[in-house]
Formats: C-alpha cells, structure tokens, sequence
C-alpha cells in the first residue's frame, strides 16, 4: 500500500496543523505519507515546516515533508486536501465585519458561521474556494477534500453545486458538545450512545444513551437545577482559558427538548431571543461575550510571537497528544478500508426527509471500503427543522449572491438573518450591506463593487 500525499492548504494555521498532524502521522498506514504544506504567508509557512519536522521526530517516522508557497505545486497527484484557512485575517475583515455593524446597533459574539459577519465571509471565501477547486479538477481530481473552513455550509454548498470534487466538511462540535454533555450529568463520554444530525452549529442530540437508557432525563434535571455548568473553552492572552456559563444552550433544551451541538456565545447570534436592542439584561443573564472572536483573534495574536518561538527553539520538544478531529480518521480509514464513523458536513440529497435536498446537513458518516457513506436520518422534530430553515435561508441566499454575482442577494441575505432582522429596519440593513461592500475592497469579487 503506497503512502499517500496529504496536503494541508492554510498550513500558517500552526497551532491546527500540529494537532492534525500529530494525528495523521501518529496512524502507523499514515506515518510515511507525503505532506504537502501551503500557505500565503512564508514566515508563518516556515514556522509550520519546523513543528511538522518536530512532530514527525517525536513520533519516530519518517514521512517526506514540503512546504511550498505554490499553490499547485502542493495539490499536484494529492490524495487528500485538507482546507483550514481564513481569507482577509483579523485585520482588516474580521475587524471590518463587527465594527460596521455595530455601528448600526448590531452586535455579535463570532460571526463566522451566520449573520452579516458570516454572510461577508462567505463571499469573501467562496472565490477561493472556487479557484482552488479548479486547480484540483486538473491536477488532483480524485483527491478526497477535507474542509475546516468557516462558514462551513455556505462554503461546502458553493463547493457541492460547482464542482465534482468530493467535500466533506469537518467541525469538533459534536464530539466536543457530548463531551460536555458527559461530565455535566457525571457519565463516562465512553459509556454513552449518541445520534446527531441537523446542520452544521445547529445540529440537535435525538438519542443520549447509556446501555439503551434515556440520559435526557438528567441533563433537563441540570437545566432545572439553578446551576448551568461553566464552559472554559474561552482563551485569554496568558494561554488560560475563561469560563462562561452555557445557560443559552440549557434554555433552549427547555424550549425544544434537544440538546444543540454548537456553544452557546456561538448559539446566541443564531436567533432573535437573547441580543436583542436594549435589552443588557439579557446579556448579563444569559453571560453572552458579545466581540468575543475579536478577543480571541487580538489574544492569539498578542501570544504568537512567544508561541513561536518556543515551537521554532531546537533545544524544546513536545508530546504529541491525539485530538479528537476527524480529520485523520477519515484519511486512514479512506486509505486503509478500515471503518469508522464520523459526523461530516455533506449534501442532505433526502437524508433529513424535512430538509431542503440542496442544503448541507451534518449527520453521522461511515467511512471504509465504500467511500463516505452518510447515514439517512429520516425525519427529524419539526420543532427543530423550523430553526434550522431559519439559518438555511441565509446560507441558500449567501450561495446565490457568490455564485450568480448578483449584489441584490447580499440585501436579501442579511434581510432574511434571524439576527439582523431582529435589530435593523430594512433601510438600515441595506445602507450597512453596501458600507461593508466598500470596506472589504478586493477581498470581495468585483462583481460585488
């Protein structure tokens, strides 16, 4: 069995290029594999190449690596293309997407993944997104291609409708979430049998087991019990972490009756209940970080240079520890025909019967002898699709204005967003669209300005 190519695309990411690697090359089938490493920005690219060196001693293998500034250089004859890049950085668009609309009252916590900081996002990233693959029909057409890329359904719908290139689009929440989940109600993660499926940040728990038992009964008893768990996935500038209360998620599971997979400062821009104009005292009591990703972005910047040094220093090694992504997992069972589940972001074509076909939905996935095999859900609470279309509204409208270029999608995606609805007049919505048009410049296509 041949080693296989693995290029990472955004390999600059070094902090998730050394956990992805440690996985992939940590599989015994993988240790010898060809990495391909890319990225726009040499230091940072140089930096990676280091770590990827250092990974690879302290697991003892010997895997050919290169890194490489040219694009179609990494991606010629790959097997596996694994996307995990950001286009326009903190600054100047992650800036730009929440200092405009908080100039017109609208105030977000990530705005990666819906709302008009995802919608701005998702134009800027799916022209990328589009070259790319296009390099990949010619030079890798049979490469299996991994996305991390936020906002995760706009870019793998775009992708899905254009191209022939197999996507499956990866996140950490489902796992994450039921990790915490776990330890809320006090049960072993490995003692418990779950199903999840909706679309991505929005996917729902329809079975938490253990040993065929019901585990929602405790988790509604932690809803009910005045003391919402405290998450401490929030980083601060000294590589410490602070907590926040997931009192939006517990609220919701009062709502609803389902357990939502993404985080709570993420959930709350999602919907129109919790920011809500002059209403703080939502925010306090619901702990919501409004600028939140701004603090992580300006904390993981402030940190870098310390960070880099220590991983680029000769004389300091590090343990590699397995994370829990996917991303390795499907590459070795894909190469190895050894199955494996996953959950992955792919077009619903019928698997969530009260769905859109064209939408993207996350649900579980085999993987083996037969490819990438995605599991058919059925129907799914109608309680539950009903917020879902809600946020597949803004993502089929984000879809059409990338790839019909028409500016008059933008409007009636911001128009549609629960969030944006729920602050501004339309007027207002329209004047803030066209403001972040001109701010973006050529990060967005010309068609746009």
């Amino acid at each position: 069995m041949s080693a296989p190519k693995i290029v990472l695309v955004g390999a600059g990411s070094t902090v998730f290029a050394k956990n992805l690697l440690g996985d992939i090359l940590g599989a015994p089938e993988l240790a010898e594999s060809q990495i391909a490493l890319f990225d726009i920005d040499a230091e940072r690219l140089k930096t990676s190449e280091i770590v990827a060196h250092k990974v690879a001693r302290a697991l003892g293998v010997t895997p050919k690596i290169e890194a490489t500034l040219d694009r179609a250089r990494a991606l010629a004859e790959a097997d596996y293309v694994i996307s995990m890049f950001q286009v326009g950085g903190y600054e100047p668009s992650t800036v730009i997407d929440f200092d405009i609309p908080k100039k017109y009252g609208l105030r977000q916590t990530i705005g990666d993944t819906l709302g008009i900081g995802g919608i701005m996002r998702g134009l800027r990233t799916v022209p990328v997104f589009q070259d790319m693959l296009a390099q990949m029909q010619a030079l890798c057409p049979n490469a299996v291609h991994l996305n991390y890329v936020n906002p995760m359904v706009i870019n793998c719908w775009a992708m899905n409708a254009t191209t022939d290139i197999q996507t499956i689009g990866l996140c950490h929440s489902v796992q994450h979430t039921a990790g915490d989940l776990a330890k809320d109600i006090g049960v072993p993660i490995d003692e418990i049998d779950y199903l999840c499926a909706g679309i991505n940040h929005l996917a729902f728990y329809l079975k938490f087991e253990r040993n065929g038992q019901d585990l929602y009964p405790l988790l509604n008893q932690v809803a009910k019990s005045g003391q919402i768990p405290m998450r401490g996935d929030l980083e601060r500038a000294d590589g410490g972490t602070t907590g926040l209360s997931d009192a939006v998620r517990y609220r919701m599971l009062e709502k609803l009756g389902y357990f939502v997979t993404e985080s709570s400062e993420h959930f709350s821009e999602y919907v129109p209940w919790f920011i809500k104009p002059g209403r703080d005292d939502l925010i306090k009591e619901f702990d919501i970080p409004l600028d939140e990703y701004l603090r992580r972005c300006e904390h993981q910047l402030e940190g870098w240079h310390r960070l880099r040094r220590r991983l680029e220093d000769p004389n300091k090694t590090f343990k590699v520890v397995p994370s829990d992504e996917y991303g390795a997992t499907i590459i070795r069972s894909l190469h190895t025909q050894e199955p494996s589940l996953v959950y992955g972001n792919v077009t619903n074509n019928g698997l969530i019967t009260n769905l859109p076909d064209e939408c993207i939905v996350e649900v579980p996935c085999d993987i083996g002898a037969e490819g990438i095999a995605p599991r058919h859900i059925g129907r799914m609470p109608p309680q539950l699709t009903a917020l879902m279309q809600t946020n597949i509204n803004v993502q089929a409208l984000t879809v059409e204005a990338a790839l019909t270029g028409k500016r008059e999608h933008i409007y009636h995606a911001a128009m549609f967003d629960p969030l944006t609805a729920a602050v501004l007049s339309l007027d207002e919505i329209h004047a803030m669209v066209d403001e972040l048009i001109e701010a973006h410049g050529d990060y967005l296509p010309e068609v746009f300005r």
